[in-house]
């Protein structure tokens, strides 16, 4: 028996709902033809930035489904007057497969160079799994879809760019300024 007592109220209810929703309009979006409104931070698309990417390997290790392939090789470079050449990190191969990628971010999060980054593009769907395989032109090209940073937060700390050109401009490396604790007065007081 249902909880109010009378056999068949539930199913009276249920067809209530469901009259109630058929005289509405219908809400739904039509996707093909009408782009959807996506949130400012969506994740769509990881795109890379191969200038930026040193080769440290972190995002492929800290990947938790492994679908990131990284190959490179060292090249020397000359410095002028420096005693010997030095050596550096040339990428060959930015693989990631989109196939096995679960979107949770940390290759963006833990790139130290600013090298990932999240499109909200989420149109690339394959006929064929194989070519969910994205390598690094491929990757490159989604950088154009990448949205501009947001404005910096005017009552925020500023920016390690900001503190450095504002000590550089006061005429050398003095510390850098804290803001002072609003119950800094009352320490020691009690109150």
């Amino acid at each position: 028996m249902s909880d109010s007592g009378v056999p068949g109220s539930g199913l009276a209810k249920g067809l209530a709902v469901t009259l109630k929703t058929m005289t509405r309009r219908s809400t739904t979006q039509q996707y093909p033809d009408v782009a959807p409104e996506l949130p400012p931070r969506s994740r769509g698309v990881i795109a890379l930035l191969a200038e930026n990417c040193t080769v440290c390997m972190l995002c492929a290790r800290e990947c938790p489904d492994w679908c990131i392939y990284i190959d490179s090789h060292k090249e020397e470079v000359a410095v002028p007057g420096a005693a010997r050449p030095r050596q550096r990190n040339v990428l060959d191969r930015f693989d990631i497969d989109f196939s096995l990628c679960m979107y949770c971010g940390i290759c963006v999060e833990v790139c130290p160079f600013d090298a990932l980054y999240w499109s909200p593009e989420f149109e690339y769907a394959e006929y064929d799994i194989r070519n969910l395989l994205h390598d690094k032109d491929h990757l490159g090209q989604w950088m154009a879809t990448v949205p501009p940073p947001p404005a910096h937060d005017p009552n925020g700390e500023p920016s390690k760019e900001e503190t450095t050109a504002a000590r550089k401009a006061a005429g050398g490396p003095a510390a850098t300024p804290t803001r002072a604790r609003p119950d800094a007065g009352t320490e020691g007081t009690g109150r």
